[in-house]
């Protein structure tokens, strides 16, 4: 799916008329073209699916010593990113997603854990789902089934607008294999 940038441009000029403003004045007269190059930026993750983001970051090392009786593990904590959420299309920010998995032969480059991650959150979300994607895609890049997620986020549908609760911040965790059944293995992450 290619983002349609003209489309984004006349929707956002509509939006300004409906909002009672004058798109034509000079405060607001690149705003539609600005918000369009913004929205193509900002929502790139929407141009993929969840197998090609796997493909677009699939750098791996092969590591024998990694085997199905270990359990060592790879957490990557405190990623930074944002997303907008699908209901309001409001802003998901203060948003860190941490990232676990049990490696099965191979290790992804550590760099490519937080441009998976970065990826994934540009789409129109739910929290909930960045953490699945985000552990479906570890997964097919490392062939682990073991793999964990945890995001904590601060929603501006719920601090600027309808409760307007400043401090309330949504945590979500998302398990794979052994990460589910083994709650000794999640306690040395959380």
């Amino acid at each position: 799916m290619a983002i349609n940038k003209e489309l984004i441009k006349e929707s956002i000029r509509n939006i300004i008329i409906a909002l009672g403003d004058d798109p034509d004045r000079a405060g607001l007269i690149e705003t539609p073209d600005r918000v369009a190059n913004m929205y193509e930026e900002v929502f790139e993750g929407m141009n993929y699916s969840n197998q090609q983001i796997a493909d677009m970051f699939n750098k791996t090392f092969d590591e024998s010593y990694y085997d199905d009786s270990c359990q060592d593990m790879v957490f990557v904590k405190d990623i930074e990113v944002f997303s907008y959420c699908e209901h309001h299309l409001a802003l998901m920010y203060d948003m860190k997603v941490s990232v676990a998995y049990i490696p099965n032969g191979k290790v992804i480059g550590l760099s490519k854990i937080a441009r998976i991650a970065d990826m994934v959150a540009k789409r129109l979300q739910l929290q909930e789902r960045i953490g699945n994607d985000i552990a479906e895609i570890i997964q097919l890049v490392t062939k682990s089934e073991d793999v964990a997620v945890f995001i904590e986020a601060s929603h501006s549908c719920m601090t600027a607008r309808g409760i307007k609760n400043a401090g309330a911040r949504t945590y979500t965790q998302t398990l794979r294999g052994r990460f589910k059944t083994d709650r000794d293995l999640l306690a040395r992450i959380v």
